[in-house]
């Protein structure tokens, strides 16, 4: 987006500001030592499936969207919810839909660690599918925790700077 803005961490001043920020991979995949996560599983753009011996935990990227105050923009952060076998099947029937209507959210539990909250891993979510192949909403379940608040509320662009200042590596 275009917005100039002074970096409060280290005073350089930018012309635009990310306005989403996301891991590569759920933090349950980044834990597997990388010369064993072929054996243990597999991982794409959507999906990581990691294989244990009571069966598999299956991973959804998503979108949390946070509302900025006074914009018609969402700020947000990729993320990756784990979902049950039955909610995986009905994920890949809709997949492609380009009309998806009057299907309930799916339940997920929000799997990776976002470092500027305290931990964010394991919170209770609602997945939302979306049509023409967008990558589902995330709604986090309504609680007092900083992330939850922050979707349903929304941010100031001030608070956008200061996520940026922090998670950009280097900018």
């Amino acid at each position: 987006m275009d917005h100039a803005w002074t970096c409060g961490c280290c005073g350089k001043q930018f012309n635009t500001l990310p306005l989403d920020f996301s891991p590569e991979a759920p933090d349950y995949w980044l834990q597997i030592p990388e010369a064993e996560r072929e054996q243990r599983g597999k991982i794409d753009e959507d999906v990581c499936i990691i294989k244990h011996a009571n069966g598999r935990d299956i991973f959804l990227r998503g979108v949390i969207e946070i509302p900025i105050v006074g914009l018609d923009e969402c700020f947000r952060w990729g993320a990756w919810v784990s979902l049950s076998e039955e909610s995986f099947r009905r994920v890949l029937d809709l997949w492609t839909a380009e009309v998806i209507e009057n299907e309930p959210p799916k339940f997920g539990w929000l799997s990776n660690k976002i470092s500027i909250y305290p931990s964010t891993l394991n919170l209770k979510t609602h997945v939302h599918l979306r049509p023409g192949k967008l990558r589902p909403a995330i709604e986090l379940e309504p609680t007092d925790h900083p992330l939850a608040i922050e979707q349903r509320d929304g941010i100031s662009m001030k608070r956008v700077e200061e996520i940026v200042a922090t998670c950009s590596n280097g900018h």
